[in-house]
C-alpha cells in the first residue's frame, strides 16, 4: 500500500482527496504549511507527494526545495496557474508531474499510477546497475552488501570497498600501491603493504570456499591482485 503526502491549505480540496484517494487504496497524510509538509514527509516516508503551489500567503515550491535535500520521493505539482513558464519552472526544479486545477480526480489518480510506476523502473534499474553478480557471489554498492549463496557476508566498510573495487576491473591486476590509492585513499608513504595483504586475506576468509587456494581474488606473483568473476567454480591450480 502507497503513502501519499497531500499539501494543501484548503481543508474541502485535502477531504476529497482524502477520500478518494484512501478509495483507490492508498495511505493518506496531510500538511497545510511548508514546515508541516517537511515534518510529514520525514515522519511518514510517502511513495508521493502531492503539492499545491500556493499556500496561503506562503510558496508551496519551499517545500521541494526542502524535500530534496533529504529524499528524491516523486512529486506532483497541483496549481491554479496554467501557464507554460510555471509548468517548466517546476518540473526544472525537480517536480515529476504538473496537474491544473479543476482536474477530475479521474485524471489525478492516472497521473498518480504514471509517476509512481515511471518511479519504481528508474529505482529497479538503479539497484539493478549497482548489483554485480559472479555466481553465486553478489556485490550491491547502493546497500554496500555482498552475499553467498544468498547469505549475507559480513563484511567491514573497506573490506566491503576492497571487494568491489576489485570486482568492477574483473582480470585487472593491481599492485598494493595501486590498491592503497584506489580503496585507501592513501600510500605507502602513510600506510603498509601489509594493509592491503591483511585485508585480502580477510576477505578471502570470508568469501572464498578455500581460502588458501583462491578463486575470486588471485595472486598475480610480483605484480599483486586480480579478481576472477566466476573462476572459483573451477578446481585451483596448483
Amino acid at each position: 500500500m502507497s503513502t501519499v503526502l497531500v499539501v494543501d491549505d484548503d481543508e474541502e480540496i485535502v477531504g476529497l482527496l482524502e477520500r478518494h484517494l484512501a478509495g483507490e487504496g492508498f495511505t493518506v497524510v496531510s500538511a497545510a504549511t511548508p514546515e508541516d509538509a517537511v515534518a510529514r514527509a520525514i515522519e511518514s516516508s510517502p511513495d508521493l507527494i502531492l503539492l499545491d503551489i500556493v499556500l496561503g500567503d506562503r510558496d508551496g515550491r519551499e517545500v521541494l526545495t526542502e524535500v530534496r535535500l533529504f529524499s528524491d520521493v516523486p512529486v506532483i505539482f497541483l496549481t491554479g496557474r496554467g501557464l507554460e513558464s510555471d509548468r517548466i519552472v517546476g518540473l526544472r526544479m525537480g517536480a515529476d508531474d504538473y496537474i491544473v486545477k479543476p482536474f477530475s480526480l479521474g485524471e489525478l489518480s492516472a497521473r498518480i499510477e504514471t509517476v509512481l510506476r515511471r518511479s519504481a523502473t528508474v529505482v529497479d534499474r538503479t539497484v539493478e546497475t549497482a548489483t554485480r553478480r559472479y555466481g553465486d557471489l553478489t556485490i550491491n554498492e547502493t546497500t554496500h552488501e555482498a552475499t553467498r549463496h544468498g547469505q549475507l557476508v559480513d563484511l567491514t566498510a573497506k573490506e566491503f570497498a576492497l571487494l568491489a573495487f576489485l570486482a568492477a576491473h574483473p582480470r585487472q591486476v593491481f599492485s598494493r600501491e595501486q590498491l592503497l590509492r584506489q580503496v585507501w585513499e592513501s600510500s605507502a608513504e602513510w600506510q603498509t603493504d601489509a594493509t592491503v595483504t591483511e585485508h585480502i586475506r580477510r576477505l578471502r576468509g570470508k568469501i572464498e570456499d578455500d581460502p588458501d587456494h583462491p578463486g575470486w581474488i588471485v595472486t598475480v606473483r610480483g605484480a599483486g591482485y586480480r579478481f576472477e568473476p566466476g573462476s572459483s567454480r573451477r578446481p585451483p591450480a596448483h
